[in-house]
Parts: C-alpha cells; sequence; structure tokens
C-alpha cells in the first residue's frame, strides 16, 4: 500500500512539474516574442513587478548594470531593445517549488545570446520572469 501511495504521489509530481515546464516554455517563448515586436503589452503579461535585466559586463561594460522592470520596457517602448527575429532554444529548464530557472539561446540577425531566465509562479499558478542575465555570444 505504501509503494502505491508513494507511486501515486510520484505521478503526480511528475504530472505537475510536466505541466509547469510547458507552461514555463510558454512564458519563454511569449517573452521572446515580445522581443522581437518590441510589444510592451505582451511584456507587461509575462514580467513580473520585480523583473530585472542583470547585465554584468555587457557590451563592453566593465561593471554590473542592472534595469529595473520600467527601464527595460521603456527601452522595447523606444526601440532601444527588440526588433530583431530570433530563434528560440530552451537549453534546460529546473523547477525548485514555485521558481525555476532556465538556460535559453537567442540567435538573431542582429544579435546572438544565451539567458539565464529566473521566473516565479504566482497565486494564479501562472510563470512570470523575475530575471534575465543575458550574455551575449
Amino acid at each position: 500500500m505504501l509503494i502505491g501511495v508513494f507511486g501515486l504521489l510520484s505521478m503526480t509530481s511528475t504530472y505537475a512539474q510536466s505541466s509547469d515546464i510547458q507552461l514555463i516554455e510558454q512564458t519563454i517563448f511569449t517573452f521572446a516574442k515580445a522581443g522581437d515586436n518590441q510589444n510592451v503589452k505582451a511584456f507587461e503579461e509575462v514580467l513580473d513587478e520585480n523583473y530585472r535585466v542583470v547585465m554584468n559586463r555587457l557590451f563592453g561594460g566593465k561593471k554590473v548594470a542592472i534595469l529595473s522592470r520600467a527601464v527595460y520596457l521603456k527601452k522595447i517602448k523606444n526601440k532601444e531593445f527588440g526588433g530583431d527575429k530570433r530563434e528560440v532554444s530552451i537549453l534546460s529548464i529546473t523547477i525548485n517549488g514555485t521558481t525555476a530557472t532556465a538556460k535559453v539561446a537567442l540567435k538573431g540577425t542582429k544579435m546572438t545570446f544565451n539567458s539565464l531566465l529566473t521566473l516565479v509562479k504566482n497565486e494564479a499558478g501562472e510563470w512570470l520572469l523575475i530575471s534575465d542575465v543575458p550574455v551575449v555570444n
């Protein structure tokens, strides 16, 4: 009996994780498409209110620069960021309860980079991006 309960719990956990992986993938693809289309409204749906971009010595800089959600969305709106059609490859996803990380490769005509994305699951069961740490190749 105990083995049966453990098996049922394991299957439920596997199903929940599989479902979460699909939702995380959907959030990542929506995020990338919003960037490609410079669509602020679409970004607002997938970015947590605490979202940050952490750029460590990006674009020749010598320091870590952190962009808030508001600054990031302003740069999208002003067409400073985004506007490239990119191929998105999700290299890995790790779920830790209501937090997840994903390593993603984005290949475009303007730029190619890898990002470490952190996502959080809200009370409604939606996965939202809370941080992006990109590295330009």
